[in-house]
């Protein structure tokens, strides 16, 4: 039984406004999750349900917390207790390399953990999802690339610019652009926030907000930066490491 503000019980459950859809369009669930990875304690989520158009963001991690979260959510690791289940899959179910990749495309992921071809251009850097003939790219990859950049929120001029010598905020929208590229179903965002000088942080989350949800796609944010949160997410939610619950700030 759920409470009118989207919590469960306790809060130990967490389901969106949208949660009246069926089962079938959930699309990311974790419940009763924990993942031991050689800190203090084990990483702990009690209960958490993504479905489509759900913009969520999650304080209460650090960066090495986030990177298990973030397997755990695309299959890369499995949990030592509980269950995830992503597009109505038990990740445990996953056993073709094939699948699974098919499947992580429906992921686009935001990290600094996702290396950049630092000699080379912006143009180049979004290319390499369409394809790794990226010297230069076949002309209907630029006329992808070039749309996907305003989108992001880089200048056409800027895709000739090396990436290595581009702002942080223009990183942050290049790390962006190539998340959408394939158009995925749900974006994570893993401490967008931590390089980004304070005045960019708020317009950089409104603009992710706006984008999203013009594509329709869902949003989970890992931040430990409640500015961003409450700008980027419709649901702010706190993490609580010792018991895995979820509450609202």
């Amino acid at each position: 039984m759920k409470g009118d503000d989207g919590l469960g019980v306790g809060g130990s459950v967490i389901l969106s406004v949208h949660s009246i859809m069926t089962v079938t369009a959930v699309l990311l669930e974790l419940t009763g999750v924990t993942k031991h990875y050689g800190a203090l304690r084990p990483l702990r989520v009690d209960g958490l349900v993504l479905v489509p158009r759900d913009e969520v963001a999650l304080l209460g991690l650090d960066q090495p917390a986030a990177e298990v979260l973030i397997n755990l959510l695309t299959g890369a690791s499995l949990p030592d207790t509980g269950a995830v289940r992503i597009f109505g899959e038990p990740t445990s179910a996953i056993t073709d390399a094939t699948a699974w990749l098919t499947m992580l495309d429906r992921f686009g992921i935001v990290s600094e953990r996702s290396a950049f071809l630092e000699p080379l251009t912006v143009l180049q850097n979004m290319a390499v999802p369409f394809s790794l003939d990226i010297e230069p790219p076949p002309a209907e990859v630029i006329e992808q690339v070039t749309a996907l950049a305003v989108e992001a929120g880089l200048a056409p001029s800027m895709l000739e610019r090396r990436v290595g010598d581009l702002d942080p905020l223009s990183r942050m929208r290049v790390r962006l652009g190539r998340a959408l590229a394939l158009n995925p179903a749900v974006v994570i965002l893993e401490h967008p926030s931590a390089t980004l000088p304070r005045v960019d942080v708020v317009a950089f989350a409104v603009s992710v907000r706006k984008l999203v949800e013009r594509r329709g796609c869902a949003t989970l944010t890992i931040t430990a930066d409640p500015e961003l949160a409450g700008a980027i997410a419709e649901r702010p939610l706190v993490l609580e490491p010792a018991t895995g619950r979820l509450r609202r700030p």
